[in-house]
C-alpha cells in the first residue's frame, strides 16, 4: 500500500513488525526531497519503535527513528552529496553519513533542537 507517491507503507514501516509508521507531514517533506532528486531513494531504514531501535541502534530507545522523523537511504558518491543538498534545503536539521565500507547510507531527519540532540547538525558513522 503506497503511503505516499514513491514510498510503500511496508517500506517505511518498523522492522519488527509492529506496525509503527512515519509523521505523515514528515514522509511529505520526505516525498518533496523524492521528486527533487528525480531517482528512486531505496529506504533501508524509516519508523522504529523503541524496543526495536534499542536492538539496532546505539540510540537505544530513543533514537531519532522512534519518534516517526528519520528515514535512512542506500545512496552513495555523488547521489549522497546531491541527497545531502537538497534535503538541506528542504529544511531537515539532522544528517548523518555512512559512506564508508558496506551499507552506505544518508539519514536525514527534521527534529528540534533539545537536550543531547543538536539541531541543525551532521554527523558520521
Amino acid at each position: 500500500m503506497k503511503f505516499t507517491e514513491h514510498f510503500s507503507s511496508a517500506e517505511l514501516a518498523c522492522k519488527c513488525g509492529c506496525g509503527m509508521l512515519p509523521e505523515r507531514d514528515f514522509m511529505d517533506k520526505v516525498e518533496r526531497v523524492r521528486v527533487r532528486f528525480g531517482l528512486p531513494l531505496p529506504v533501508t531504514s524509516c519508523a522504529r519503535c523503541a524496543a526495536y531501535n534499542a536492538k539496532v541502534s546505539k540510540t537505544g530507545e530513543k533514537g531519532p527513528h522512534t519518534t516517526g522523523r528519520a528515514v535512512d537511504f542506500a545512496v552513495i558518491g555523488n547521489r549522497a552529496l546531491d541527497l545531502v543538498r537538497i534535503a538541506l534545503e528542504e529544511g531537515f536539521t539532522g544528517i548523518g553519513v555512512q559512506q564508508k565500507g558496506a551499507g552506505r547510507f544518508i539519514h536525514i531527519d527534521d527534529l528540534p533542537a533539545a537536550e543531547g540532540q543538536p539541531r541543525p547538525w551532521i554527523w558520521s558513522y
